[in-house]
């Protein structure tokens, strides 16, 4: 008899065994050859402030890049699912990102997420949205340009869109890129649906920069110089 692979939050669907790492861990695989579907999500971005006089807001953090192999499913960025992955036995450290911190005064930048690894799998943190006179950063998804008129940031191919581009005469920064979609001028990019865990799930949306929540698990963006919201916990969601 040999031992089940062990690591994370493990359960199981039909035919499926399922671990879940929701922090950084071990995967023990006890079989050799062993093939893994797999998504690996990174820390998404941190949302950018504005100017709290001028009632302007920063842009949006980019959701962490979004990996899978996944039959039939996509990665980010409307990539196709990868290759399958054979992984032989032994101990396999599985790193999970954290999310950006947010900006928390005027005219200050967040920090990127983190990236995530497994095995010879990498997702890129989500970049930093933009603040009111300073810029984002690409990264996993792109975070949203700054509000005074700042091009957003790029994704990583294969993994997330870029942000949006920031509006001076709107006063606000763009939304941060999604793995699903490219941010907008305010409005955070989609995330992208999986299976993985059993049931369909929504992960890896842009943050907002204009004080409204998004569909996907994306952060709602706070007014003026406060502080924006997070995303939803482990997803990849970017902050607003």
């Amino acid at each position: 008899a040999i031992a089940l692979p062990s690591g994370g939050t493990v359960a199981t669907s039909g035919n499926y065994r399922i671990h879940s790492f929701t922090s950084s861990g071990t995967f023990v695989n006890t079989i050799a050859s062993l093939s893994v579907e797999y998504l690996v999500i990174a820390g998404g971005g941190g949302g950018g402030v504005g100017d709290q006089n001028a009632v302007a807001y920063g842009g949006g953090g980019g959701a962490g890049g979004y990996r899978t192999n996944v039959t039939g499913q996509t990665s980010g960025g409307g990539a196709s699912a990868e290759s399958a992955l054979s992984l032989s036995a032994g101990n396999k450290t599985v790193t999970v990102g954290a999310g950006g911190a947010g900006a928390t005064g005027d005219d200050q930048l967040g920090t990127n997420g983190g990236d995530s690894v497994f095995d010879s799998i990498t997702s890129i943190g989500g970049g930093r949205g933009g603040a009111n006179s300073s810029q984002g950063s690409s990264g996993g998804s792109g975070g949203g340009g700054m509000e005074s008129n700042g091009a957003g940031l790029d994704g990583t191919s294969g993994q997330g869109y870029g942000g949006g581009t920031g509006s001076e005469s709107g006063n606000r920064g763009g939304g941060g890129g999604g793995a699903g979609s490219a941010g907008g001028t305010s409005s955070g990019g989609s995330g992208v649906s999986s299976n993985i865990t059993g049931s369909a799930v929504t992960r890896a949306a842009g943050g907002s920069s204009n004080g409204g929540a998004i569909t996907g698990g994306g952060g709602a963006g706070g007014a003026g110089g406060t502080a924006g919201g997070a995303g939803t916990a482990n997803t990849g969601s970017g902050g607003g």
